[in-house]
């Protein structure tokens, strides 16, 4: 994921900014972390560069 994203993400279920926690990162970008709502605190998980913004109940689904 490029950090430029962060510009344009927001929260899926309350439309609030996300705050992003970098825990992997390879010639800029993240490959691993978190994105958490400034707002209703969902975590969103970031795999293989991808953030995954699916609400809760449907991710392991």
């Amino acid at each position: 994921m490029r950090h430029d994203l962060m510009d344009i993400l927001v929260c899926p279920l309350c439309k609030a900014k996300l705050e992003l926690a970098v825990t992997k990162e390879e010639a800029g970008e993240v490959v691993e972390g978190t994105l958490t709502c400034t707002a209703c605190n969902e975590r969103y998980p970031i795999e293989d560069g991808i953030p995954n913004l699916l609400p809760p109940d449907l991710r392991d689904a």
